[in-house]
């Protein structure tokens, strides 16, 4: 568990020097699920599935946010790839979630995604701006 929160804060201050640095989006993506994933499972056993799908949501959020931030032009594929995990058990299992108060959750989840990585790529696009325009007023 230690390392989940090791990465996260990793992620958070990712720097050209970092190994996720020269990790594309869509792969970052693609770790986030299987991540997300583990965690889901790991949390969801011992702890109920409401806590385990709380922390699911939790870490496709900040996944969503920090990813679109970093690579805005990634918002039309990075909130469907890190909620592949919840999109596939919602719509592939029959009434897992439709009669219980569990899709409240998923849903929440897949609405907060979206909604931080569109804020994301919005302050991933102001930051490029911004330091494009600094590099210009230097030339």
């Amino acid at each position: 568990m230690d390392f989940l929160i090791l990465l996260f804060f990793n992620a958070c201050s990712v720097t050209r020097s970092t190994f996720l640095a020269g990790i594309s989006s869509l792969a970052l993506a693609v770790m986030t699920s299987f991540l997300s994933f583990f965690v889901l499972f790991l949390l969801a056993y011992p702890f109920g599935e409401v806590i385990g799908y709380i922390s699911y949501d939790i870490v496709v959020i900040v996944a969503c946010f920090l990813i679109c931030r970093r690579n805005p032009g990634s918002i039309w594929y990075v909130p469907i790839i890190c909620n592949i995990v919840g999109i596939i058990a919602a719509f592939g299992e029959e009434n897992f979630y439709w009669i219980s108060s569990l899709w409240i959750i998923i849903c929440g989840g897949w609405v907060l995604s979206l909604i931080v990585s569109i804020i994301g790529a919005r302050i991933g696009k102001r930051k490029a701006i911004s330091a494009n325009s600094v590099t210009n007023q230097h030339m």
